[in-house]
């Protein structure tokens, strides 16, 4: 405990930074997963009330969940989009620029969604959605890489692991503030949707106060002065040659190198295995079913038959297990390893599924089995959170080189937003073809 009271004021502008970073950064994606959940059923009635008064008749409830779902998914299109130029910005504007000029991008996104109820357009949701959705896959590799580049050796893993953190809180944050007492009400849901746009305010108006990350600043603008200064002001007056050094060899191995596209990244032998790790890790967090619980948790509750008024509750409390789920994680991830973490949590995820699947199954022969789902999902939450949350985003970090690394996080993101849109796109109807076929069964 002393030990890490004395980094906090040693390393006081680097935990400030990180923290800025997180506000605008991951914060932003789980704000944005958790809050959707809260404004299904609002949604769903202002667009039912937007097509009456258009058309003059109800919309069909096949189109009805049909455009929610691409409400919902088409965040992930954007989401595609957004990480898919983040290489070539990142290397021509820095990271620090893109992060500013991508804030505006999500207040605007945001103000367009507080609007669509006055306006009595449901398109605009659609539209700020979509915007919210490049904004969200800028800014999140973008921060995974700002993040890596300007933590010392001795604090990258805890400094990694915290991207997990300001996701569930963002996730935690959303939750609470959906809460029907709160802006999750009939009236003030539209409030709800354009508050995404009080983290970018945030890091708009804070992050100018701070540095460059130190690599960038040596590698690509030549400011060895400035990448000192940098440290200092991250680091603290302490003694950083040892990492300045480090930056200098990269530097020197990287003077007739050229920061390579994705096609060359791909081509290269030299990083298949670092390839191949990154493409099954990013895969295997889209195909564990912590997607499909985060966008629609309040259907996954519904369906296993736990009371409505209380299910808003039970999501926060979901929320805040993982919150706490992440402290863990970033406290213990550099005494046991990445590996220990992913292998061990995918193991307790898969039993906690199939515990899942036999209470869903059983939840009409007891009355105490929604219950049991619902701890289950809990534990299954934290164990994600304090293992492959956390572990992924730093192994994607440290096992590519600042020449590559861009290019890296591109198909990473690539791979993870595709998963969020087919996820996003399909559940729902899972979810209906499943209460049907369970309905025909009783």
């Amino acid at each position: 405990m002393t030990g890490f009271l004395s980094d906090l004021v040693q390393y006081r502008g680097l935990f400030q930074i990180i923290t800025v970073l997180g506000i605008g950064g991951t914060f932003q994606i789980g704000f944005q997963i958790s809050t959707i959940t809260y404004m299904s059923q609002h949604v769903k009635a202002f667009i039912n009330e937007t097509w009456l008064e258009r058309y003059g008749y109800p919309i069909h409830e096949d189109k009805l969940l049909f455009l929610w779902s691409i409400t919902v998914s088409v965040f992930g299109i954007g989401g595609l989009l957004g990480s898919s130029g983040s290489r070539y910005l990142t290397v021509k504007y820095g990271k620090k620029k893109c992060l500013l000029c991508n804030n505006l991008l999500m207040i605007v996104a945001a103000s367009i969604m507080g609007c669509s109820k006055t306006a009595q357009s449901f398109e605009m949701i659609l539209i700020g959605r979509f915007m919210c959705g490049i904004s969200a896959g800028l800014c999140v590799p973008l921060h995974h890489q700002y993040v890596g580049e300007i933590s010392p050796r001795k604090l990258r893993g805890f400094a990694n692991s915290t991207s997990s953190f300001f996701w569930s809180l963002g996730k935690a944050i959303g939750q609470i503030s959906g809460q029907r007492e709160l802006l999750g009400s009939k009236s003030l849901w539209p409030m709800l949707m354009a508050s995404c746009g009080l983290p970018a305010l945030v890091q708009l108006v804070t992050l100018p106060f701070f540095p460059e990350s130190p690599p960038y600043l040596l590698m690509h603008k030549g400011d060895q002065e400035g990448c000192k200064k940098a440290i200092r002001q991250l680091w603290g007056e302490g003694h950083h040659q040892a990492e300045i050094d480090d930056i200098m060899k990269e530097k020197a191995t990287m003077k007739n190198i050229k920061i390579m596209s994705v096609l060359e990244l791909m081509k290269e032998q030299a990083f298949r295995w670092q390839l191949y790790t990154i493409v099954i890790l990013t895969t295997t967090v889209q195909l564990c079913g912590i997607n499909a619980i985060y966008f629609y948790t309040f259907e996954v509750l519904q369906a296993a038959g736990l009371d409505e008024r209380m299910i808003s509750y039970m999501t926060l409390c979901v929320g805040l297990s993982e919150l706490v789920a992440t402290v863990i994680c970033s406290s213990i991830i550099e005494r046991l390893g990445r590996k220990v973490l992913l292998r061990g949590g995918y193991w307790i995820m898969g039993s906690l599924l199939a515990g899942i699947t036999v209470t869903l199954s059983l939840q009409d022969w007891y009355f105490w089995m929604p219950y049991c789902s619902l701890c289950l999902i809990i534990l299954f939450v934290v164990v994600f959170g304090v293992g492959p949350a956390g572990a992924t985003v730093s192994i994607r970090i440290e096992i590519f080189k600042l020449s590559c690394r861009p290019s890296a996080f591109v198909i990473s993101a690539v791979l993870n937003w595709l998963g969020v849109f087919v996820i996003g796109t399909t559940f729902p109807f899972i979810v209906v073809l499943a209460s049907k076929q369970q309905e025909s069964a009783l």
